[in-house]
């Protein structure tokens, strides 16, 4: 199984805790007609002995911009690595990074974010204290220009007459959106909108929007910029459990061609940059990712089903915190763009952040992994969860790539170290791995799973220093891997040879069939050890 070292470039975020954050702002002359502001701020989110990972964010407070270079000096030696979201070269001393395709373009207001890791001397990484963006130091949001005086009055105009009155005021506690709806109507039951990129438009704090069953096509997706409250969140679901399909096949990049990339902004039928939504009982399928969440806490994603899209189905990554992924279905998504290599059923990966909770997940047939923490270096629990055939080639594929781990549960280059929670969760019939560390050195907690019959090891914890117990693996293609590891109470604790015999089912059809009523998994005895009850994962 190799780690592919290249997908750290497909995000433009950071990765890591935060331990320090500086930020330096300024006022650059970026077009000939215009000053405009800047403001970079540079976190270094994670430090270990000899690396360290950092993030940088600039927000452009000026005229549009598009390309870009921004420059800065590490003054104790430090050395970038490896970049996502721009090019460093030289990547030590005097620094000169430039703009990715995909971050190339910074509107008015708005911010891209880079990341990087790097070595440093293990005595001394000192934050820089100047950047440089587009030739000019960035000292702070510049002042907005004036409006000339006037001169003369303009000639008085005769008011047009009107013609139709404005739509209503629409409530703003509900808004309903159907597909036979018009965006000029209320919002109202009555006078559904037709459209969720209106709705979210016209939403404020605490706002639900309830969507009619039916299925809704796309030609730009929804971008989802504006924060709720934890008091007034926002809520976009089904309305009364209708099933409503987000259908993105008519996007950009469905899909991109082979080797090419998604442009932030369009990654998502629905792209999320902002905190306090509730995502519920949504289908979305055929996008360039079904949900790309950047830079975004407080989240909760609770029954949704992602699946078929070119991208992964549901991908958390940046600065992220305290986001729940509840009783999600992903599944049959690939990416021809990478040969099969990043499409997961769930990523929460390149960032940092605290609080992120999995639950009740299941995730399978996907082109890569079920579940992929790649670069994450905070903690993730996750728990009740289930991953089942991914890595395989349904979609002929050339080049195939796709690394077909069940659970990955970190991995970069270098590895960071995250201490992640995995727990009473299902890995069968991927096709390489169940569980792995996937290079992650730190002390991962792996409690009562269960790992059958995939294509290599059911374990493979040899990179980190974590906790097993409890863990049940069987009829998988090769023995645990537990390096420096410590293990007890396990399937190979108790004795060293297992087989389906030792199993009271073999039968997934329950785990993988209709959810029970509250959206859990319902339960069964699959993989349940006649003698010993109390092993592995329990459905």
């Amino acid at each position: 199984m190799s780690r592919h070292p290249r997908r750290a470039m497909l995000a433009a975020t950071i990765l890591a805790p935060v331990a320090v954050t500086v930020t330096t702002a300024g006022v650059a002359t970026l077009s000939a007609h215009a000053a405009a502001g800047c403001q970079v701020t540079y976190t270094i989110g994670a430090q270990w002995p000899g690396g360290f990972g950092a993030n940088l964010a600039i927000t452009n407070h000026g005229e549009p911009i598009d390309g870009w270079t921004l420059s800065w000096t590490f003054t104790a030696g430090q050395t970038i690595t490896q970049s996502w979201g721009f090019t460093a070269d030289p990547a030590s001393g005097a620094i000169v990074a430039r703009s990715a395709g995909y971050t190339a373009s910074i509107p008015t207001g708005a911010t891209v974010a880079g990341g990087f890791n790097g070595t440093w001397d293990n005595s001394s990484n000192p934050v820089p204290s100047t950047f440089t963006l587009n030739g000019t130091v960035c000292t702070g949001p510049g002042e907005p220009t004036s409006p000339p005086s006037a001169t003369t009055a303009p000639p008085a105009t005769t008011a047009p007459p009107a013609t139709t009155a404005p739509p209503p005021t629409p409530s703003a506690d509900t808004l309903f959106v159907a597909t036979d709806g018009n965006d000029a109507n209320a919002g109202t039951s009555a006078a559904p909108l037709a459209t969720l990129a209106r709705a979210v438009a016209l939403a404020t704090p605490g706002t639900t929007i309830a969507l009619r069953g039916g299925t809704y096509q796309f030609s730009t997706n929804v971008r989802i910029m504006k924060d709720g409250t934890a008091a007034d969140p926002y809520t976009i679901t089904s309305y009364q459990g209708e099933r409503v399909v987000l259908d993105g096949e008519n996007l950009p990049h469905t899909p991109a061609p082979v080797g090419g990339s998604i442009p932030n902004l369009e990654r998502g039928v629905l792209h999320i940059e902002a905190d306090f939504w509730r995502v519920r009982g949504l289908e979305i399928a055929h996008g360039p990712y079904a949900i790309f969440c950047r830079d975004c806490s407080n989240n909760v994603f609770e029954r949704l089903i992602t699946r078929d899209n070119y991208e992964s189905g549901l991908q958390i990554q940046g600065a992220a915190s305290n986001n729940q992924v509840i009783n999600l279905d992903s599944y049959g998504n690939r990416d021809p763009r990478k040969n099969g290599e990043s499409a997961d059923g769930l990523a929460i990966k390149e960032g940092f952040g605290s609080g992120n909770v999995v639950r009740g997940a299941r995730l399978w047939n996907n082109s890569d992994d079920g579940f992929d923490a790649w670069l994450f270096t905070s903690p993730i629990l996750v728990e009740d969860s289930a991953a089942w055939g991914n890595g395989v080639n349904r979609w002929n594929l050339p080049d195939y790539t796709g690394d077909g781990n069940g659970f990955k549960m970190g991995g970069g280059d270098p590895d960071p170290p995250a201490n992640h929670t995995i727990r009473n969760s299902f890995a069968f019939d991927n096709a390489v791995g169940g569980f792995i560390d996937n290079g992650n050195p730190g002390t991962i907690t792996v409690d009562r799973n269960t790992a059958w019959r995939n294509g290599d090891g059911g374990f493979k914890f040899a990179n980190s220093t974590s906790r097993l117990t409890g863990n049940l693996a069987v009829g998988n293609g090769a023995g645990v891997s537990l390096g420096n590891s410590t293990a007890t109470g396990n399937s190979w604790d108790i004795k060293s040879s297992w087989s389906s015999a030792d199993l009271a089912s073999t039968d997934p059809s329950v785990l993988t069939g209709p959810r029970a009523a509250d959206g859990s998994i319902r339960s069964s005895n699959f993989l349940l050890p006649r003698s010993y009850p109390n092993l592995g994962a329990r459905s």
